[in-house]
């Protein structure tokens, strides 16, 4: 085997080991901004633990696809953090998979979770999913042109390719990154159910729209979209440093700067999850009516700065 696919299998399995330690993380730093008691970082930990050891109920009118539901999203999420650089850039599996297919990983996740919501007929979980479909049809395209801006810089749509164009070679200003990374952010949040779109924590009916979609699952599917949504977090965050904070990734071939990448990949999304904690602290819930609106502006900023790229970079 290969030095590139370790490293592709290793990257993958340090994502899927440390995307709950980061969710811990976020909800640690949230707790302490609020003046509350914080839980431990590993509680995300125990709360798998807890639901793997327990049993599924499950509806008698679940078809197959509502079990079959929680281990294709997770698998997704696996396979979309295998195709970020997170501590180098030795994918062996890149030309396959660019950013391009990375979206369709996304939205292939999306799809069957909603249809798994919707298999069972309860009015909240089809709500949820109705509406999570909106969500992936407003920040799809606009993810869509973050990527594009990024793919004109770099002549190519492979994330690798991208990093080293933009962190390993000769030092240059962007612009239209700057207006790419404000898109990303808004679409960040969106996608993984943060406010100000949604409120992970809350249950309320007439407001949740993730939650609102495994109210029906339990113990080992809960336990699995709970680690997906954990996983789809952390790759969202190595997405955004690999493509507007990518010094620190070990070049292709450089196995000596590892230890170095990994130290910086912890820092950064150390601090991305302090951030996310602050920013959600500090603003509020938007109207569901108003979401269109946020997402609409992550979409006109990440043309902005692509149309900059032309004008300007070009």
């Amino acid at each position: 085997m290969s030095a590139g696919i370790l490293l592709q299998v290793a990257q993958t399995l340090l994502a899927i080991l440390l995307a709950p330690l980061l969710m811990g993380w976020v909800n640690q730093c949230r707790a302490w901004l609020q003046g509350r008691s914080a839980p431990p970082i590993t509680q995300p930990y125990r709360s798998l633990r807890k639901l793997f050891h327990k049993d599924a109920v499950i509806a008698h009118t679940a078809s197959p696809l509502f079990r079959f539901a929680p281990y294709m999203k997770f698998a997704c999420m696996a396979l979309a953090a295998g195709i970020v650089p997170t501590i180098a850039n030795d994918l062996s599996f890149s030309p396959a998979a660019d950013v391009i297919a990375l979206v369709g990983i996304f939205a292939l996740a999306r799809v069957f979770l909603a249809l798994a919501a919707m298999d069972i007929g309860t009015p909240f979980d089809t709500l949820g999913a109705r509406r999570d479909m909106l969500v992936s049809f407003l920040a799809e395209p606009a993810l869509l042109m973050v990527f594009f801006t990024a793919s004109l810089i770099s002549q190519s749509t492979e994330l690798p390719i991208i990093v080293a164009t933009l962190a390993h070679k000769a030092f240059a200003i962007h612009p239209s990154l700057a207006f790419a990374a404000v898109a990303f952010w808004m679409i960040s949040v969106a996608e993984n159910a943060r406010i100000p779109v949604d409120n992970p924590s809350t249950h309320l009916e007439l407001t949740m729209i993730h939650e609102a979609m495994i109210l029906e699952y339990s113990a080992r599917h809960l336990a699995l979209i709970e680690w997906a949504g954990a996983l789809k977090l952390f790759t969202y965050s190595a997405l955004g440093i690999a493509l507007f904070l990518p010094w620190g990734i070990a070049p292709q071939g450089d196995i000596a700067a590892l230890p170095l990448a990994l130290a910086a990949i912890v820092a950064k999304l150390a601090v991305g999850g302090a951030a996310l904690s602050f920013m959600e602290v500090v603003s509020a819930k938007v109207r569901l009516f108003r979401v269109p609106e946020f997402l609409g502006t992550a979409f006109l900023l990440a043309v902005l700065g692509m149309l900059i790229h032309f004008l300007l970079e070009g």
